[in-house]
């Protein structure tokens, strides 16, 4: 097991986020977390970088996370949050290496036998190698996130942590972004947990989902029957099969 995550709660003052919530992630696995806003789905991810104040347990290829330190914890997870402000000139190739900070052999030495090749990697994974050297302030926000996910990559976790990655981006940027995320978790030893609103891209890429609601899990397995009309109807209030029928047949009427 890459990731296990026992009875994980998060509190703020009287206000239960999450409430004893269970899940696991192995390899090769992409975790999905769906639900409406207010569900929990991005506190849990601050949770288990320890963004947040928690209660629980949280595992990783069998050690207990508290006893790592920072940087340990960082070269096994990567996370790519949805927002990047971006109001310094550092160039591409400046903002990708940023990744292999916790690869160094400390604060003042910077020594990293790994580092070039970590870098030209991510950047030709995600398209931009042409554009190592031009100030991030010139790109738009397509390729924007897509720098902040060759940091990710050049950091070369094992299980790389997303928060909604392609909200407020066009489409042809969410299909590259997931599809380069696809790709990046063919090789062994990798593994996916992703925050996301749309349920299309969920049951797309998601080998697992976990579906939540008020801070607690309504459902959690494999997409078939985590998706199913009934546990959908429960958290949204609404017959969602019906309208993503609806919203499919304005374009297949037009073929």
């Amino acid at each position: 097991m890459m990731l296990e995550v026992k009875n994980l709660s998060v509190r703020n003052g009287e206000k239960t986020i999450l409430d004893r919530i269970s899940f696991s992630v192995d390899e090769g696995q992409w975790l999905m977390i769906v639900g409406p806003n207010g569900a929990g789905k991005s506190t849990a991810i601050n949770a288990i970088t320890r963004g947040v104040d928690h209660t629980g347990e949280i595992w990783f290829e069998g050690e207990d996370t508290e006893r790592k330190k920072p940087a340990e914890l960082a070269r096994c997870m990567g996370v790519l949050m949805q927002n990047h402000a971006a109001s310094y000139s550092f160039s591409v190739e400046e903002v990708v290496a940023l990744g292999r900070y916790s690869h160094s052999s400390g604060f003042l030495t910077q020594h990293d036998d790994k580092r070039k090749d970590a870098v030209d990697s991510a950047l030709a994974l995600t398209g931009l190698t042409e554009k190592r050297r031009q100030s991030i302030l010139t790109l738009s926000g397509g390729e924007l996130q897509r720098t902040f996910l060759a940091q990710v990559f050049a950091q070369d976790p094992k299980l790389l942590l997303l928060d909604e990655p392609t909200n407020h981006l066009d489409l042809i940027y969410q299909k590259q972004v997931f599809e380069l995320i696809s790709d990046w978790l063919k090789k062994p030893g990798r593994a996916v947990i992703s925050v996301t609103h749309d349920l299309s891209l969920a049951k797309a890429y998601g080998t697992k989902i976990l579906l939540m609601n008020h801070g607690t899990i309504v459902a959690y397995g494999e997409a078939k029957e985590v998706l199913a009309p009934e546990y959908l109807e429960q958290v949204y209030q609404m017959d969602v099969y019906e309208w993503m029928k609806k919203m499919l047949s304005q374009w297949t009427e037009t073929r």
